[in-house]
């Protein structure tokens, strides 16, 4: 196993972290350094820009229209954006759905989806869980009836993650509801602007409408847009939960945030404080520790090896480190925070001398979420435990 990156794989490094310094907008930049929230607009036009330069698809193929980097090259890639203060990449189309279109999707649908994505044009949705369907995805009930040419859905999903701003949402639906429930799930993508989409904001404590209930009313999607086999979509669905676990880790953004922490326990004077810094030194010794386990993934695979079946573990830290460096953001901060981000904005805009604490409530609010979305941590110790230990 060799950790130590090569002559070329530094001045890539170098090469992005002078374009990324170049081209990132300075009012995006400001915004995710001080933990405000983003709008559609914000994240949008970094996609662009990215899909310009053609990075904003950096893990696909040349085939596909990507840059056909390796593995290493992809997290270096992330690693500057994040220290540079760049939003993070939604993975929802370029990360998720994209590689399921590049395996399992048609010729005339790799056309017609990828360039979308790749550009940055077209906002895409993951619908997935529902009411009684979150971590026990197979029991999802959204139900997709075949008539000729297309099928009509009826249904719902829930905490779709800001499917206020989709254009197009990728759904698991139930197809058949013979033998076990994993054998009658199919994948459809669908225009969320297709008559009976409705779109329900779930305002969550941080004040920020990020989660949203989605509901199904007799919306017909052409049979065209289904991807695969019908009845197939539980294997198509296990790729794209390996993307999605693996890039919860995060551990180029908690990198970031161990480095505002320690500006932050500067700025308010306690990093003198002996418990904190042996809290902060804990959180540095993990994140050390997450990234080495995500470098021996990714020597396993510049080396030709099996690569390491981990998505899950990489996801039970990666969540429970961005939620313990919340914790010690606010605890450095100390009171003086607001829970919600909109009041957050209306401090900074005011002038307000500690703008740079008001964020930090709000963030650990919304940081919550990460040990639950992306299959529960409980389910995912149980995975590995069976994935590992047999």
């Amino acid at each position: 196993m060799d950790l130590d990156f090569t002559e070329e794989e530094q001045a890539f490094r170098q090469e992005v972290r002078a374009w990324v310094g170049e081209h990132l907008p300075a009012d995006i930049r400001d915004k995710v350094r001080a933990a405000r929230a983003l709008t559609r607009e914000d994240n949008q036009r970094w996609a662009r820009i990215l899909g310009q330069k053609g990075w904003l698809a950096a893990g696909w193929p040349r085939a596909f229209g990507g840059p056909g980097w390796t593995a290493v090259q992809k997290h270096l890639f992330e690693e500057e954006c994040a220290l540079a203060g760049a939003p993070r990449i939604l993975p929802f189309g370029p990360v998720m759905v994209a590689p399921v279109i590049m395996a399992f999707g048609t010729p005339e649908q790799q056309r017609r989806f990828l360039p979308a994505i790749a550009s940055g044009e077209v906002w895409w949705s993951q619908g997935y869980s529902e009411p009684g369907a979150g971590s026990d995805l197979a029991s999802l009930k959204t139900r997709a009836e075949r008539r000729g040419d297309h099928y009509v859905v009826n249904g719902q999903k829930t905490w779709t993650t800001l499917a206020q701003h989709g254009d197009w949402i990728f759904c698991l639906v139930r197809t058949a509801s013979d033998g076990k429930p994993q054998a009658g799930i199919s994948f459809l993508l669908i225009d969320m602007k297709s008559p009976g989409v409705s779109v329900r904001p779930i305002v969550m404590l941080d004040g920020e409408p990020e989660v949203n209930e989605v509901f199904f009313d007799n919306v017909e999607v052409p049979a065209a847009n289904l991807i695969g086999e019908e009845n197939k979509g539980w294997s198509y669905a296990k790729l794209l939960l390996a993307h999605e676990r693996t890039n919860i880790a995060e551990v180029n953004r908690s990198k970031r945030e161990l480095e505002r922490l320690k500006a932050l326990a500067r700025a308010e004077g306690v990093w003198h404080d002996a418990r904190l810094r042996d809290q902060i030194a804990l959180l540095e010794v993990d994140i050390v520790a997450l990234e080495m386990l995500v470098l021996r993934v990714l020597s396993a695979e510049k080396s030709g090896k099996q690569s390491l079946d981990i998505a899950g573990l990489l996801k039970i830290r990666g969540s429970e480190i961005q939620q313990r460096a919340a914790e010690l953001l606010m605890l450095a901060g100390g009171p003086g925070t607001v829970a919600r981000r909109d009041e957050a904005a209306d401090t900074a805009a005011a002038g307000w001398q500690h703008d740079a604490l008001a964020p930090l409530m709000g963030s650990y609010f919304n940081l919550r979420k990460t040990t639950i979305y992306g299959g529960s941590n409980e389910v995912q110790r149980n995975i590995v435990a069976q994935t590992v230990l047999g």
